[in-house]
């Protein structure tokens, strides 16, 4: 048995495990390939991440406008059907046409009272009012009824207002009913 020991070479296994290692073990081109396949990703990832970012910081912004929109214009609504109501006080102010009875003028002053509570309200909510007679026809806050030739005003202006305009927070949301002139037609 002596002899079948000493005919067998006897393999160091630290030779066998380097010989494995070297075997299996990758080469410097393969973990540099690695390396830069990592870098790649680790690039992606943080791209991805400050798109994500970017997109929520977009997101809460636009979040943000949507919200002071909602304050400033959620009135909207009320403001326009409150208005027919400031037409009528003036409307009613324009109706009186004899003022020497006592009674009118109690009522006249009434109505003037009224409606300049009713202004000055709105004036505290930012509602202002258009009233262009006399200035430059702006298609933008005037809606023309018609048009009439003037020979005292200058072509394009505003000579008449039916009905008053109005702004909120400098967001039009009514147009100005306007009498526009134009040049009278050479005979």
């Amino acid at each position: 048995m002596a002899d079948e020991q000493q005919a067998s070479p006897e393999i160091d296994p630290i030779e066998e495990g380097c010989e494995e290692a070297s075997s299996e073990a990758p080469t410097v081109d393969a973990v540099q390939a690695e390396i830069e396949g990592l870098q790649q990703q680790l690039l992606e990832a943080q791209e991805q991440s400050l798109r994500a970012a970017a997109d929520a910081q977009n997101a809460r912004r636009r979040a943000d406008q949507d919200v002071e929109k909602a304050h400033k214009f959620g009135q909207e609504k009320l403001v326009t059907d409150l208005l027919p109501v400031v037409d009528n006080l003036e409307r009613a102010i324009d109706a009186v046409v004899d003022i020497d009875s006592e009674a009118l003028k109690s009522v006249l002053e009434g109505i003037e009272l009224t409606l300049k509570s009713f202004q000055d309200t709105l004036a505290r909510n930012s509602v202002e009012t258009i009233n262009p007679e006399g200035e430059p026809f702006n298609p933008q806050l005037h809606q023309a009824m018609t048009m009439v030739e003037s020979p005292n005003a200058e072509p394009n202006s505003v000579i008449n207002v039916f009905q008053k305009g109005y702004t909120l927070h400098g967001r039009l949301i009514r147009p100005a009913m306007v009498v526009v002139s134009k040049a009278p037609a050479a005979s």
